[in-house]
């Protein structure tokens, strides 16, 4: 933060690029960014401008402010100062009210016009490779589901890559599928006009909390849905796994396509047999004649 508050009046450098530069790794940055929000000495807004293009604003202080007191500096409003007590009367106060504090400075990764609509803070960025692949993969499928049945929320290939990593991070923290997509398409308005800031802003304000220790536990001590499961021994293109009732070692559609198999062999004897008969009786009765 005193890196941050260092840079020079004019910088447009965002909190990310900073702790990027100061040798700050990922986990870290968003360790501390957190608990500099939650201590009031940093703050983040998202808006919208006219074009529906999504900017955020951060601003750092370094000095506690409320959530009020931070919008007023964002806005240029005068802001009275922090005190420890109520002075006595007839002492100085200190500076007269309608200063703003020093040193506090906001920076912001794209500056929003005034006409911007503004919305609520939003949890803080995941970064890129904090999410395991396989629930990147898996969000991305879920977010090109839903662009295929909800016609507004139509996202190109390009959207669904880059937004991927936000919704992994609701599957990381145990969001279902289900509940993905029903906090995205629920309450729409009548038109979009950014699909994909809709969506990106939704993930990021819905975003579930981080389970608790006590709610990881149980998670962590629950059988695996792959427990007592085996891998069939018939022809697969990949391998297939099911759960055995009496010992089986093929799955249900293998061992029904068996039985057919062998119901068409066996009704293939039986026509056999029927046919060599016929030909026997045919051939004993010539030989009568």
């Amino acid at each position: 933060m005193t890196w941050q508050l260092s840079l020079p009046d004019g910088v447009d450098q965002s909190l990310s690029e900073t702790a990027k530069r100061a040798g700050i790794g990922k986990t870290s940055f968003i360790r501390a960014k957190r608990q500099l929000a939650a201590e009031g000495y940093m703050f983040e807004w998202r808006r919208q401008g006219e074009g529906g293009r999504w900017s955020t604003m951060q601003m750092v202080s370094n000095v506690c402010l409320t959530a009020e007191e931070a919008a007023a500096a964002r806005d240029g409003l005068s802001i009275a100062p922090p005190t420890d007590g109520v002075p006595a009367a007839g002492e100085p106060k200190g500076r007269a009210v309608g200063r703003s504090q020093d040193n506090t400075r906001a920076k912001t990764d794209h500056p929003p016009t005034r006409a911007a609509a503004e919305v609520p803070s939003a949890p803080a960025e995941v970064m890129p490779g904090q999410v395991p692949d396989p629930l990147v993969e898996r969000g991305a499928q879920a977010l090109a589901a839903v662009s295929r049945t909800e016609r507004r929320l139509r996202l190109t290939a390009q959207d669904v890559r880059a937004l991927a990593p936000l919704a992994g991070e609701w599957l990381l923290r145990g969001a279902t599928l289900r509940d993905l997509r029903d906090d995205l398409t629920a309450g729409l308005p009548e038109r979009v006009h950014s699909a994909a800031g809709l969506v990106r802003d939704r993930l990021l304000r819905k975003m579930p909390e981080v389970p608790s220790f006590a709610e990881q536990e149980p998670l962590a001590r629950a059988a695996p849905r792959a427990a007592g499961m085996r891998e069939c021994r018939g022809e697969h293109t990949q391998p297939r796994l099911f759960t055995p009732v009496a010992g089986e070692v093929l799955c249900p559609h293998c061992r029904q396509d068996r039985a057919e198999a062998a119901q068409d062999v066996s009704g293939a004897i039986q026509a056999t047999l029927r046919g060599a008969a016929t030909v026997r009786a045919v051939l004993r009765g010539g030989v009568a004649g």
